[in-house]
């Protein structure tokens, strides 16, 4: 039986619900550039909920979210501009970083490494694939009829097409649509995850294992199932972000990356939904502004600010924030509540 949504989830609902309506209304008021601008945060986000959602809900640590990252976006360009199929280019993105995360995961999990190790091993997959890519620059070194460049990236990816009208190109405004569609009905499935029994397992897991062992669990089985799952939904951020830029390149799989990923689901909270979210809006806005005013050196400012900030915010914005509600909430209550006992007790005399 599925648990009845409580005040927190109803209000995190309502929020997610004007937020939308917000920024579904952009293009109506924003040029192209803010739309841009919003679109590649939308793409950091869902790439933030592949992990927040594996690290914060089942306690495993990847820093491999960029290897399936950068596998999508590869796999989008490579198929695109070999055959000029933008759609099943875009399946491709999230299939086959699913298969990778299946073989990947599978030696991992199942080879009984420990979940430090398991951080360790994902980090050394993100640097190794980087290197192997920008190790292509060779000429002769192609997929098809595509060059992998190596450090230089492949650029000029054809636009995504409507996938039941392939003559009607999808241009930034529909684009921003599709991203941020796509970035809901992600945080959607994750919650209808979570809320299922699958999800309550998996806390579980994260919660004490060998207790969900004795219970008659396999928690290896619900580990893999997760992490392909968020190798699939990194994939699909890859995807999209070849589809955002019309490019792709070594940078977007490299451990400055994957190390943004884990500094955003920290700072909005890994523990919420929504805290990936937020986080990512916090930083890639604050990283925005610094560039746009001049500041040098960005990462060393934005560095110190959010070490500042984990520190007021140990459990990230999205949980303080919320506590505070809570605390708003149930400090109005109790002071509602004498006023009304003495409405009953004057009414009775």
């Amino acid at each position: 039986m599925t648990p009845k949504l409580s005040t927190t989830e109803i209000a995190t609902l309502i929020i997610l619900a004007l937020a939308s309506v917000a920024i579904l209304a952009v293009p109506k008021f924003a040029g192209l550039s803010l739309q841009l601008d919003l679109s590649i945060i939308f793409v950091y986000a869902i790439l933030a909920l592949s992990m927040g959602f594996m690290w914060g809900q089942v306690g495993m640590l990847s820093f491999g979210q960029t290897v399936f990252f950068g596998i999508g976006g590869y796999s989008y360009a490579i198929f695109a501009l070999n055959t000029g199929d933008t759609t099943t280019a875009m399946l491709l993105a999230i299939l086959l970083p699913m298969l990778v995360a299946a073989l990947l995961g599978y030696f991992i999990i199942y080879g009984g490494i420990n979940d430090i190790y398991f951080a360790v091993i994902t980090m050394v997959a993100t640097i190794a694939l980087e290197k192997a890519v920008r190790a292509t620059s060779d000429p002769r070194i192609k997929i098809g009829d595509v060059r992998l460049q190596g450090q230089n990236g492949i650029a000029a990816l054809p636009d995504l097409k409507v996938p039941w009208n392939p003559s009607e190109t999808l241009f930034v405004t529909e684009v921003y649509y599709l991203i941020f569609i796509a970035m809901l009905l992600v945080t959607a499935a994750y919650a209808l995850l979570l809320r299922a029994r699958v999800g309550r397992v998996l806390v579980g897991i994260r919660e004490n294992e060998q207790r969900i062992a004795l219970l008659g669990y396999d928690p290896r089985r619900y580990k893999l199932l997760i992490f392909v799952i968020s190798g699939g939904v990194a994939g699909l951020a890859g995807g999209l972000y070849a589809v955002w830029g019309n490019f792709v390149a070594p940078e977007m799989m490299n451990l400055n990356a994957s190390a943004s990923v884990v500094i955003n689901v920290l700072v909005g909270g890994k523990a919420s939904l929504l805290g990936p979210l937020v986080g990512t809006g916090i930083v890639q806005s604050l990283t925005s502004w610094l560039g746009s005013a001049g500041v040098g050196q960005v990462n060393v400012v934005l560095g110190l600010i959010l070490i500042a900030a984990v520190q007021v915010f140990p459990q990230g914005v999205v949980p303080m924030v919320s506590a505070i509600c809570r605390w708003g909430l149930g400090h109005l209550v109790r002071l509602a509540q004498p006023s009304r006992r003495a409405s009953a007790t004057g009414g009775k005399q």
